[in-house]
C-alpha cells in the first residue's frame, strides 16, 4: 500500500513537501481512494488480520514445517477467532508456507510368511493406553550412508512409545525399539501389529513378545493399509523431518529425529483424530478421566 507515502511527502514538516495530487498521479492512483483512506486508514479487519499474521508468522518460526492447518490450531489456542479458510489465505499472501519435501518412494522386497496372525484387520482403534501397538522400520540416506529408525505407536494415543535408530536393518533394531516401549509402558496382553518384514518374524523378536506377554499380528501380503496407521507417522517424520534437508552424518540426523519425536510430535503438534490434542495432551487427559470415574 502506497498511501503512507503520499501522507509522508504531504506532509507539512517532510523535507520536501510534494502534493498529494502530484504523488498520485506519479504512482498511477486517483486521489479519492486516498483521502478515503486518510479518513479511515485502517480498518477494523485489517487491525485484527494484521495481528494474526504476527501471531500466524511466530508460529511458523517456532516450527517451520507446520502447515495453515497446524498455525490455524495454534492461533486457536492463542485465542484467536479465525476460520481455517482465513488462515491459509492470510498465509498464502505473505509466504507462510510449510518447508515439507516430496515423499520418497523405495524399492519394494518380497515379504516372508506370517509369523502370526492379521489379529487387528485395519481398525486401528483402541479403548485404552497399551491395548494395540502398531510397528514398522523407516530409513534415510546420509553423507555417510542409510540410517535407520523403527518405531512403535500406541494407537489409543498416536504416542511413539518406543524407538530405535542404527546403521543396519536388522532384528535388533526392531527388538531394541520393542524394548524400550515395554520398559516405558509396562504393558499387559497388548496386541503388536507389524508387517511381515523379516526384523519383525525372526526369532529374536517373537520371543521378545511371549517373553512380555504380548500379542503378534502381521498383515497380509502387498496390503499396505494392513499398516496405514504407522505409515501415516512415518509419512509425517518423512516430510518433516528426512526430507527437509540434505544430511551429512548419521549423528546429525539421529539427533534430529529424536527431537522431532519428543519435542515436535509429542508436545506440540495437534492431531484432529485426538480432537486437536497433542499425543502427550490426549493421553493425560483420557487418563486422568479413566482414573477419576474408577
Amino acid at each position: 500500500m502506497m498511501y503512507p507515502l503520499v501522507r509522508e511527502l504531504a506532509a507539512a514538516g517532510a523535507p520536501v513537501r510534494v502534493p498529494v495530487a502530484v504523488t498520485c498521479r506519479v504512482l498511477g492512483f486517483r486521489k479519492q481512494p486516498y483521502y478515503r483512506w486518510l479518513a479511515d486508514p485502517v480498518s477494523d479487519r485489517d487491525w485484527d488480520e494484521a495481528h494474526l499474521i504476527d501471531a500466524a508468522r511466530d508460529a511458523h518460526v517456532q516450527d517451520p514445517t507446520f502447515g495453515y492447518r497446524l498455525i490455524a490450531d495454534e492461533l486457536a489456542d492463542l485465542g484467536f477467532a479465525a476460520s481455517e479458510r482465513r488462515v491459509w489465505r492470510l498465509c498464502s499472501d505473505n509466504g507462510i508456507v510449510s518447508t515439507i519435501g516430496r515423499r520418497r518412494r523405495g524399492k519394494g522386497t518380497r515379504p516372508g510368511p506370517p509369523v502370526h496372525d492379521d489379529r487387528v484387520q485395519r481398525d486401528f482403534t483402541a479403548a485404552a493406553p497399551n491395548r494395540l501397538w502398531l510397528t514398522d522400520i523407516t530409513e534415510h540416506w546420509t553423507g555417510e550412508g542409510k540410517l535407520y529408525c523403527c518405531a512403535v505407536k500406541d494407537v489409543f494415543s498416536n504416542r511413539i512409545v518406543g524407538y530405535s535408530i542404527a546403521e543396519r536393518m536388522t532384528a535388533d533394531l526392531a527388538v531394541a525399539a520393542l524394548r524400550m516401549a515395554i520398559q516405558r509402558r509396562r504393558p499387559v496382553g497388548t496386541t503388536v501389529h507389524s508387517d511381515r518384514g523379516s526384523q519383525f518374524r525372526s526369532r529374536r523378536f517373537v520371543l521378545e513378545l511371549h517373553r512380555h506377554g504380548l500379542i503378534g499380528s502381521m498383515g497380509r501380503v502387498g496390503a499396505a493399509g494392513d499398516n496405514a496407521a504407522m505409515e501415516s507417522f512415518f509419512a509425517l517424520l518423512q516430510k518433516n523431518v528426512l526430507n527437509s534437508r540434505t544430511w551429512s552424518t548419521r549423528t546429525e540426523l539421529r539427533l534430529a529425529i529424536v527431537t522431532w519425536i519428543e519435542a515436535v510430535y509429542h508436545r506440540r503438534r495437534r492431531q484432529r483424530s485426538l480432537g486437536r490434542l497433542t499425543p502427550i495432551e490426549f493421553e493425560t487427559i483420557m487418563t486422568t478421566r479413566a482414573a477419576s470415574a474408577a
